[in-house]
């Protein structure tokens, strides 16, 4: 097994995979694609706010109330704990939920009930992230659309069709890749937050005194005149820092450094400046409270600012779809998804990705969002909750990895989640609160993804038992077989094989209806570790056991994309065993399972696998096993 990678410190972060391409360049781009989920976050932030659902009215002390507590959420939750500290959580430069799990889980016994409830947290989480995914592609765009009401609200039932359309750009784009996507949209972006400063700054002129808000007793001060009832506020206040996840899972996309730099210099001190600046009308025009962000708009740039805010919030939807395809290559990795296509969109950055079937489960479900729900007020209430959820399981994860891993470090850091936790824990409360109103979405959504990913995994290892329970030992397989050899056929036969000591299925087929071995053969296993990239050295093992039979161990990490028949060509080039590709042939087991009601999972569970497995990209594809060269033979499995 590959040494795990050891964080002594929580400077330990690697930026890995980002070939020639410059800092410069990658915090552009970091701009375009990374923050644009936070970026958009000013056009409907103020205006939840002042819903008559919280019956709030646009005076004085509330206005300065409520910018506070979005000051300080965005310095506590997204500077301090995500930019400053998880981000250098990092698995070997790669972040997410998943990684942090995976970091997480190393801490522990392995096998043991604390690292299970880890990775029954870290799934959730991921599931959760999956239904942010669908909804803030929904609200940015909705929300950005809106604005034509404004200029023109005979344009009202135009809005949901207009999104609709540019969703599905959105969504067809993927396949270009992040690095050209990142391209187009960080010079926008940039443009975006500097419109975002430029109109907050003439606001700000025209009412200083909204400056005011940065002072956290103006918060506080809020909290005591509101009473329990100004709980329910952080399920506004948490619209301003969505997001955080998003650039922690994409943080594989562009390294640790760029996302920091864009965020310390150019992303934060924009969204401030537009959020005091939104306040400062506000406390001029006190019926601007509607839509806060349009209303501030000098009337000249209105038009102008609604087609920026429009391309602002398609690149917002992706930071999180970019964030979905690199959970999902993780989570297939570390066995919880089946195995899917993926494809990498850049030659130089190896984090960018294109997983076309998650693109097109979440336009589909994106759409419906969409259709169901038909404003951004009324996905606000939805909004949220599948966020601060995932954020607070973050922070839980964050101080087991902080104990264990950063000594130096952890009499600051655990402190500090102690405060993260009260905060994450106060937004969770508060969005649990609009659970008939909306929030119950996402939350059976989290729960539907869940249930797929713990079957599959318990689908996965209740197939390896039986199959392991029927199986022979190759160590007393093979002794009696060569007592009365069958004939032998020039060429190497490859048993692809899950477990190394039980003779392959596909060999004991091929004895029975062939009646032929081959001259060398090989029972390869391929096994995925706990760090993102395999380590040269230990990326491949052959042993010989006698007979011209062969045991080898492929192994890849998480983020990899596994290709079996390069790293037995790389061992070549290595001095090691040599393979001839075109002598070679691949044979594998091909399981069909048949669902039982006396065995490990309820009936259902099972029926749900085995519709998983039919339709699941098979092991020889995504190992990059070339067809003609294969042959697969089926065997029935009752699970």
């Amino acid at each position: 097994m590959a040494t795990p990678h050891n964080h002594s410190a929580p400077g330990n972060s690697h930026a890995h995979g980002h070939g020639k391409t410059g800092l410069p360049a990658l915090v552009v781009g970091a701009i375009g694609v990374v923050f644009g989920d936070i970026g958009t976050s000013p056009l409907y932030t103020l205006k939840e706010a002042f819903s008559p659902h919280f019956g709030l009215t646009g005076n004085h002390d509330t206005v300065l109330g409520i910018l506070s507590l979005v000051f300080w959420a965005l310095m506590i939750v997204v500077t301090l704990k995500y930019v400053t500290i998880i981000m250098r959580a990092d698995n070997n430069g790669e972040g997410g939920i998943m990684a942090l799990m995976t970091l997480a889980q190393r801490t522990l016994a392995k096998g043991g009930r604390s690292a299970y409830v880890v990775g029954i947290l870290g799934i959730f989480g991921a599931s959760l992230f999956f239904g942010d995914s669908v909804i803030t592609p929904a609200i940015t765009v909705l929300g950005a659309v809106e604005g034509l009401e404004v200029a023109a609200p005979g344009l009202h039932r135009f809005i949901v069709p207009i999104a609709v359309v540019i969703l599905v750009g959105v969504f067809m784009a993927q396949r270009f890749g992040t690095e050209k996507v990142g391209k187009v949209f960080g010079p926008i972006t940039m443009i975006w937050f500097i419109a975002l400063a430029l109109i907050g700054i003439h606001n700000i002129i025209e009412a200083p005194e909204v400056l005011k808000a940065l002072n956290p007793w103006w918060g506080a001060k809020f909290f005591l005149e509101h009473g329990s009832h100004s709980v329910l506020i952080l399920g506004v206040v948490v619209l301003a820092v969505t997001g955080g996840e998003a650039l922690y899972a994409d943080m594989g996309h562009f390294g640790a450094k760029p996302i920091r730099y864009a965020w310390y210099t150019m992303v934060l001190p924009c969204l401030m400046l537009n959020y005091l600046g939104q306040g400062a009308f506000v406390l001029e025009h006190p019926a601007a409270v509607k839509n806060p962000f349009y209303e501030a708009v000098p009337s000249w740039a209105l038009y102008p600012m609604i087609v920026l805010a429009t391309m602002a919030a398609v690149i917002a939807s992706q930071a999180v779809i970019t964030g979905a395809y690199s959970v999902a290559r993780q989570a297939m990795q570390l066995g919880y998804i089946p195995r899917m296509q993926i494809k990498h969109t850049s030659r130089e950055t190896i984090g960018q990705i294109y997983v076309p079937y998650i693109n097109w489960v979440l336009m589909v479900a994106v759409l419906v969002v969409v259709l169901m729900f038909r404003s951004s007020t009324a996905l606000a209430s939805a909004y949220g909750i599948s966020v601060s959820a995932t954020m607070l399981i973050d922070t839980l994860l964050l101080a087991l990895v902080a104990r264990a891993l950063w000594p130096k470090w952890r009499k600051f850091v655990l402190p500090l989640c102690v405060v993260f936790f009260i905060v994450d824990v106060g937004f969770v409360i508060a969005n649990g609160a609009k659970f008939f109103d909306g929030a119950w979405f996402p939350v059976v959504l989290g729960l539907v993804v869940f249930t797929l990913l713990r079957t599959w995994r318990r689908g996965r290892e209740l197939l390896h038992e039986e199959v392991r329970k029927e199986g022979i030992q190759i160590d007393s397989f093979l002794p009696g077989l060569m007592l009365a050899p069958p004939a032998r056929v020039p060429g190497t036969a490859i048993f692809m094989t899950a477990d190394q000591g039980v003779v392959p299925h596909a060999l004991l087929h091929n004895l029975k209806h062939n009646k032929v071995l081959h001259e060398r053969n090989v029972f390869l296993t391929v096994e995925t570790l706990t760090v993102p990239y395999a380590p040269q050295g230990k990326r491949l093992k052959i042993d010989a056991i006698g007979d011209d039979f062969y045991r080898v161990l492929i192994r890849f990490g998480f983020m990899e994309i596994p290709d079996v028949p390069l790293a037995l060509m790389r061992s070549c080039d290595a001095g090691g065993t040599y393979f001839d590709p075109m002598d070679t042939t691949y044979f594998a087991s091909r399981e069909t399972i048949v669902a039982s009601r006396h065995r490990g999972m309820p009936i259902w569970r099972d029926r749900l696998f085995a519709f998983m497995h039919r339709n699941a990209a098979p092991a020889t594809g995504f190992f990059r096993i070339p067809g003609n060269r294969l042959v697969e033979l089926g065997s029935q499995v009752e699970i």
